[in-house]
């Protein structure tokens, strides 16, 4: 109780620091859904209403982000944390957010910051049995940007790059996981049937944890009225619509993180040389604590920092990585202000902001226009070296200092061709042959995307076979579920399998045949889907063995199917398996069969989940459809479960159906038909 008493006067302090904002001022309208709608005269009012309406739906999801973020996770979580704490020190976040959040955060969007940390720390002194870690708070708004810093550091690939130093091994091999990936495309009046202007927003992100999304709609008297999706500790809203524009992200893979192998003096110690100067390696000891039986264990991690950036040792050296997000601190402020702009030249002038470290942005808006960037902040490096490899460390002139502008990044403007898509595939083919970047006019040393895969193929067929498309062609295209006809897989190439000839193979003729007159459909019904999935997971141990190109041998295939068979028979009895019978939706007591595979338009990915069947974890997640008319802006959503986390609440999985069915629900940017069709009104406490 003591404790608890000294927790709460703490939090009461430390909200006296702010201009204090009175959540009675403050409109949460819940919808149907539970979807928070929320109303306020300010922005930073909005943003303590949307840290209380997150936090009663989320708030163990929020707390254990800021927890990864400020190297406190393994105090809760266990030796699991650890990652995660030591990666929050190795970068120095804590330093770089003391130095650059005074001088490069606008005052506006400190109010921002401190109105939801208001909120947040208000929920946790209201509700202490929520709290996972008093150390955690209060939470203040630099403790929230070193949560952002992180995660930006590793959609860097900069998690990848500390774990392959940390292994010794520093050959750069592309992840399987790069096809989980999420699709934006858009038409513009000269490619719609009803000349209006149509967006899908439509991510692949995991289903559930720290980057799932959740939906809510922000709108204040200085400005801001937009709807669509946050994930948990975040201030404002990362993609979505207003009344004028409306924008996307997919995952992008350009070149933003180099490796740099340092030159050790053969006699001083942690010093090293470049260009035949000495330097003396900072060194620093990550302190990281956890739990085994309830006793607090303490261990320390040495890393260092050069001038290249943070560094590692390990068997075979020294090493550093850098990369552009750690020179930033304004990714938030940045979103912040796109979700605020009002016109195509203000959101462009914004994105010259160059705090966003990468992912493509799909854009539409009210005015017709469409637009689509490869974006992210990509060093200027020296011609001369193999920048996807480890690099000499030992000379200056690999240590780059500038980054592109944003104008010199692979972009289309107003088409031709009426349309734009993404698919996380090159951004040298996001639109038609007329109007698609020169890819030959981008260095090589940017590492940009060349490569196609399975949806791209199949969205650009499925936009060539219409010469204008109505808004019901937009929606099927966002819901196709058929692979092309030759599969492109990014991590292995499987082609091999419709060419075998199932008689001479009697044991499994009838899974080859199956399979092999498939019309390629992901569909939950589909019993040649079904055969498709169980055989793909099966083809996992089997992908370590191939050298590269990763073509599947015939050898490999056959045996394969023979553990398909096997494990249906185990599992289900019969070979008779539609992809719904083995692929669920789950969400506490409710299983519903599921559409989807890896790499089809609505992609799924899945893990293993009971008696043989699987559960999807990641892919289709939030989805928001986009069309701009004569009468504003009109919005369609979906989410895979529902607007809560808390299995006793209706919002728990009562979008499941909706998601599974391909149906959404229509949403408003209107505060009168939000409050006309609200199921509870209320303020913050």
């Amino acid at each position: 109780m003591k404790n608890q008493l000294i927790y709460t006067l703490l939090l009461s302090i430390n909200l006296s620091l702010f201009a204090q904002i009175d959540p009675k001022k403050i409109d949460i309208v819940r919808d149907a859904y539970g979807v928070p709608h929320i109303f306020a005269k300010t922005d930073a009012e909005v943003a303590y209403g949307l840290a209380w309406a997150h936090a009663e739906d989320d708030f163990i999801t929020i707390q254990q982000s800021y927890l990864a973020g400020n190297n406190l996770l393994s105090n809760h979580l266990g030796k699991k944390g650890i990652p995660a704490d030591f990666l929050a020190q190795f970068i120095r976040s804590e330093e770089l957010v003391e130095r650059d959040y005074e001088i490069k955060t606008s005052p506006e969007y400190k109010r921002i910051l401190e109105g939801y940390a208001q909120g947040i720390n208000r929920y946790a002194a209201t509700h202490p049995e929520e709290v996972l870690s008093q150390q955690l708070f209060p939470v203040t708004p630099k403790r929230m940007m070193r949560y952002a810093q992180l995660q930006l550091f590793i959609s860097s690939k900069g998690d990848y790059w500390v774990s392959k130093i940390l292994e010794d091994d520093l050959n750069y091999t592309p992840s399987k996981e790069d096809l989980k990936g999420s699709n934006t495309f858009a038409f513009n009046s000269s490619k719609t049937t009803d000349g209006e202007t149509y967006l899908a927003i439509n991510t692949h992100q995991p289903l559930d944890g720290p980057v799932s999304w959740y939906e809510a709609h922000l709108c204040s008297e200085e400005g801001t009225n937009i709807l669509g999706a946050l994930f948990a500790g975040s201030p404002n809203i990362l993609i979505g619509a207003n009344e004028h524009l409306a924008w996307a992200h997919t995952v992008n893979q350009p070149d933003k993180m180099d490796v740099f192998a340092l030159e050790m003096h053969p006699k001083k110690k942690n010093v090293y040389v470049v260009d035949g100067e000495e330097y003396p390696l900072e060194v620093f000891k990550a302190k990281l604590t956890f739990k085994v039986l309830g006793i607090p264990v303490k261990v320390t991690k040495k890393y260092y920092r050069s001038i290249f950036g943070p560094t590692l040792k390990n068997k075979s050296g020294y090493y550093a990585v850098r990369t552009p997000a750690l020179q930033e601190v304004r990714g938030l402020e940045q979103w912040w202000r796109m979700n605020k702009a009002t016109s195509f030249k203000e959101f462009y002038d914004i994105l010259k902001m160059k705090a966003l470290p990468g992912y493509n942005i799909g854009y539409a808006d009210k005015n017709d226009t469409i637009f689509y960037i490869s974006n992210g902040l990509i060093p200027k490096r020296a011609e001369g070296y193999n920048w996807k490899e480890v690099v000499p460390g030992n000379t200056k002139k690999t240590l780059w200092t500038e980054t592109y502008a944003i104008e010199d990044l692979p972009q289309v403007i107003q088409p031709s061709s009426g349309y734009f898509y993404n698919t996380n595939h090159s951004p040298f083919r996001s639109s038609d042959e007329t109007n698609n970047p020169d890819g030959d006019a981008f260095s090589l040393d940017m590492g940009f995307e060349r490569y196609e895969n399975n949806r791209s193929i199949r969205l650009k067929e499925l936009i060539d076979a219409e010469d204008r498309v109505s808004y019901e062609d937009f929606k099927r295209m966002k819901y196709d579920r058929q692979y092309p006809e030759e599969m492109t897989f990014s991590w292995m190439n499987i082609n091999a399998l419709f060419d075998l000839d199932s008689k001479q193979y009697p044991d499994i003729a009838l899974l080859i045949e199956r399979i092999q007159n498939w019309d390629r459909k992901a569909d939950a019904t589909s019993k040649g889907a079904g055969s498709f999935a169980i055989l793909y997971h099966r083809l996992y141990p089997y992908y370590s063995k191939l050298p590269e190109p990763k073509i599947f041998p015939k050898t490999f295939l056959i045996a394969a199917l023979r553990e398909a068979k096997a494990y249906m028979l185990k599992h289900f009895k019969t070979t008779e398996i539609s992809l719904g019978d083995y692929q669920k939706l789950v969400r506490g007591d409710k299983e519903l069969p599921v559409f989807g595979l890896p790499d089809v338009l609505t992609s799924m990915s899945s893990v293993p989940y009971q008696d043989g069947k699987v559960k999807v974890v990641s892919g289709e997640s939030y989805i928001e459809l986009v069309r701009f008319t004569p009468e504003g802006t009109q919005i369609e959503s979906s989410i895979s479960y529902g607007s809560s986390d808390h299995p006793d609440s209706p919002h728990y999985g009562d979008q499941m159906e909706l998601y599974t069915q391909f149906k959404t629900k229509k949403m408003s940017l209107s505060k009168e038909a939000a409050y006309a069709d609200a199921k509870r009104i209320y303020n913050p406490k």
